[in-house]
């Protein structure tokens, strides 16, 4: 906790508080995009793309194949850049801090919300640049609040994963705009409002954040925000070297030697970003995250046409269901947490002797890691079953899964790298994994064009992918049991009599070898 002023705990709680309630109300919002999609087609964007056509048996039906394309269109591209610009985002916040990444992403929501308020059927191709602008603007939200975690040593873990959960539970903003719309209150009327809410979000940036970050380990007496006052010169000095090291740095010298990939003749407070990238760690955990999360946005992306397809049309089952997995939606944070508790469960517990806080932390993330996988490959297998009543546990997978995927992606780069790398490392991640994600376009072509209209053998090749994020929590597991092998091993050379020095360097040596 902060010790600048006998009002900062006080702060604290504000600023997390204040971010939590941002997260949940803006930042994911672009995920509600199903009870959007349904309001839009009401509206009649895309319309132009309906056809008259005949079927096999002579009757006459709307064909709407195509603006169903359209719209799927429109969110595998918002989804793709909230994911791929996290990258110079991030690069942005790490360079530039706190303030200015908030700024822009301020100034990207504002200006996506207004192009919709401002949309109307006939410019229907708005939607392309406003579902972007929001979606990098969102991210950008929650890049610049996860920081808040480090103001909370042992509860780390736990607050980033509650802040990826409010994101993804702010998809319910979208089916509040779809009840609104229902209800008579305009479309655009909606956006405007939202337009308007970036006031509380300037207000926060200069209140409540950190002009340029919050570095961890905390520093005594660190302050932040305008209105706390100056903090010390030499505790000023503190914070910025706290802020320029990685988790591995401190007072153990090479014995805090855990997980980080080196070269030889290397330390680990000489890690760099290109050394962290080219880690197997950040090859697997990339695998682990992009066939998930394409998994998701496919189910995303093609819910309103599979309702349609398994209601036979039926427009009031479908918005039922589009309802119904909205609001499963918002359940999001509060399934979030429990990821992070899994991951913190050993904060305060004795470790094992010669076992440092680092090699701690990325033990106890393996069941996380295997927790998220298993969730994926349950949440496929129902979604690919072709049942209408069984999409409501789909749904409720979904949400669990989304949580634990997003969270536990944020809380490993920041416990498996270091934290001056974070903001650079997270961009890429997700950069890495929306190129991945721009497979859901074609695979939603092929269902439309190829299987007419039946998703079932994509669905089937999505879930025999999922089988592949179950390598990350392995390979975590096994490096974690060789850790602790050569910990043994340098044990009972010391009890042999050996010299420590040499211990400390034989043990460091072996650790960059099986790296």
């Amino acid at each position: 906790m902060l010790g600048c002023l006998s009002g900062a705990r006080v702060r604290c709680w504000l600023t997390l508080a204040s971010g939590l309630l941002e997260c949940l109300c803006f930042a994911g919002t672009v995920f509600g995009w199903a009870s959007l999609m349904f309001v839009l087609k009401t509206e009649g964007y895309f319309s132009n793309l309906c056809v008259n056509a005949t079927g096999s048996n002579g009757t006459h039906y709307t064909d709407c194949s195509g603006q169903d394309e359209r719209f799927s269109l429109v969110f595998t591209i918002a989804s793709f850049m909230n994911n791929f610009l996290t990258l110079p985002n991030g690069f942005l916040f790490d360079r530039f801090g706190t303030m200015v990444a908030r700024l822009l992403g301020i100034s990207l929501y504002t200006t996506g919300t207004l192009l919709i308020a401002l949309s109307h059927p006939e410019t229907s191709l708005l939607l392309f640049p406003a579902l972007c602008f929001i979606a990098v603007g969102g991210i950008l939200l929650l890049v610049t609040n996860m920081q808040v975690g480090n103001l909370f040593g042992t509860h780390r873990s736990t607050i980033i994963t509650l802040y990826n959960g409010a994101f993804d539970s702010s998809s319910i903003v979208f089916l509040i705009v779809k009840v609104l719309s229902e209800g008579g209150i305009s479309l655009h009327y909606s956006f405007f409002f939202l337009s308007t809410c970036s006031v509380i979000h300037l207000m926060r940036t200069f209140i409540l954040m950190p002009k340029k970050h919050i570095p961890y380990p905390l520093p005594e007496g660190y302050t932040y925000g305008m209105t706390c006052g100056h903090a010390r010169p030499h505790i000023v000095d503190q914070a910025r070297k706290e802020e320029n090291k990685g988790p591995l740095q401190g007072e153990g010298g090479t014995e805090t030697m855990t997980f980080q990939l080196m070269s030889n003749k290397q330390t680990p407070q000489t890690v760099s970003f290109r050394q962290s990238v080219l880690s197997w760690f950040f090859l697997w955990h990339l695998v682990w995250l992009s066939v998930m999360q394409l998994r998701h946005y496919l189910f995303i992306g093609t819910l309103n046409p599979m309702l349609n397809r398994l209601t036979a049309g039926d427009p009031v089952l479908v918005s039922r269901y589009t309802n119904a997995f909205a609001i499963t939606q918002l359940c999001g944070v509060l399934c979030a947490p429990w990821n992070g508790l899994i991951m913190d469960r050993h904060k305060g517990r004795k470790r094992a002797p010669g076992e440092t806080e680092e090699e701690a932390d990325l033990r106890s993330a393996v069941l996380s890691l295997f927790l998220t996988a298993l969730q994926c490959l349950l949440f496929s297998i129902c979604a690919t079953t072709p049942v209408l009543s069984l999409q409501y546990l789909s749904f409720a997978l979904q949400v669990l899964n989304r949580s634990f995927l997003y969270g536990g992606n944020a809380a490993f780069i920041s416990i498996a790298f270091p934290t001056s790398h974070f903001g650079k490392l997270y961009g890429l991640m997700m950069a890495l994994s929306a190129v991945v994600s721009l497979l859901q376009y074609p695979c939603f072509s092929l269902v439309k064009g190829v299987f007419d209209g039946d998703p079932l053998y994509i669905n089937v090749a999505l879930t025999l992918l999922s089988l592949c994020a179950f390598i990350h929590p392995l390979y975590v597991c096994i490096h974690c049991r060789r850790l602790a092998s050569q910990r043994r091993s340098s044990t009972k050379q010391l009890a042999n009599g050996g010299s420590s020095s040499s211990i400390n360097r034989e043990a460091l040596q072996d650790a960059v070898d099986s790296s």
